[in-house]
């Protein structure tokens, strides 16, 4: 990896558009909607009353697929998305226009046998009057790129959670398509679509993308913590721990603590968590 043109990158602001459709799209390929009388779902489906996932933050303004840049020197292949969160300063509407802002925000080396780790922000700001709406963190590991050096700052990462059971469980099924649908709202890599290119990647079959094991967890905690508001969500978390493939059946194992609540979500057919280290602080209601 080339640090120096990691760090002295620059992203020019996008300004993007994104409409109840786009809204609709996303929260189907997190597998809203697999039952199309539950009027708990229908409002993040239909467009009278629209509501919005809150993890959608993390499509909205795309910067792109910027790490293939062969500028950067990055060995793309060994690439794995380790950890994703959003803060939110006001709640996402459901349509609406914004403007994203990009930073590198610092890299880890952790040595030439173990790769490094790239911390990179988007700041989502409302394009009418420049308030910022929330930054969406992601963290980056780079398996083929130890050695090259730290540069700048990491953020703190949620402790492990507690051994203790979980105060709330939520079964969550997914269908076999689900990755055709979320592919739709920006992401196109076709280790989620073509058999050929995952068996090069070392999986049995197309895995779903993270962002929408992600967004699985974030709406079945909208349902469950915040009642169907997804306005009350300040802050989510969470590490990406193993793949997912569609059709998996996800298990969210909840745990209350003094002023937030933790998460994992796990693959029941394999007991393996997939998602580790969830965080999640809620505003009062609203």
């Amino acid at each position: 990896m080339n640090l120096e043109a990691l760090t002295t990158r620059r992203f020019p602001a996008v300004r993007h558009d994104y409409s109840a459709k786009d809204t609709i799209l996303y929260a189907l390929g997190v597998g809203v909607g697999g039952n199309p009388l539950d009027q708990e779902e229908l409002p993040f489906v239909y467009e009278k009353s629209l509501r919005i996932i809150p993890s959608q933050a993390s499509v909205i303004a795309y910067p792109g697929p910027w790490l293939t840049e062969p500028g950067l020197g990055i060995n793309y292949v060994k690439v794995l998305h380790g950890e994703q969160s959003v803060m939110f300063e006001r709640p996402l509407k459901p349509s609406g226009c914004v403007r994203g802002e990009y930073e590198v925000i610092g890299v880890d080396d952790k040595g030439p046998e173990k790769g490094a780790v790239v911390f990179f922000e988007k700041r989502i700001v409302d394009d009418n009057d420049g308030a910022l709406i929330c930054r969406v963190r992601s963290t980056y590991f780079l398996r083929g790129d130890g050695g090259c050096g730290s540069w700048g700052k990491s953020w703190a990462v949620p402790e492990a959670l507690p051994t203790r059971a979980p105060d709330r469980v939520i079964d969550v099924p997914t269908i076999p398509r689900l990755a055709l649908i979320y592919r739709l709202s920006g992401d196109l890599n076709p280790v989620h679509i073509d058999p050929g290119v995952a068996a090069k990647a070392g999986f049995a079959k197309p895995i779903l993308h993270g962002l929408s094991t992600f967004g699985i967890a974030c709406f079945g905690i909208v349902q469950q913590l915040c009642r169907g508001n997804p306005d009350r969500m300040a802050e989510i978390f969470a590490r990406f721990s193993r793949p997912v493939f569609p059709g998996d059946s996800i298990r969210l194992e909840l745990l209350e603590e003094a002023d937030a609540w933790r998460f994992r979500a796990r693959v029941v057919e394999r007991d393996e968590i997939v998602l580790d280290r969830g965080f999640v602080r809620l505003k009062k209601d609203t």
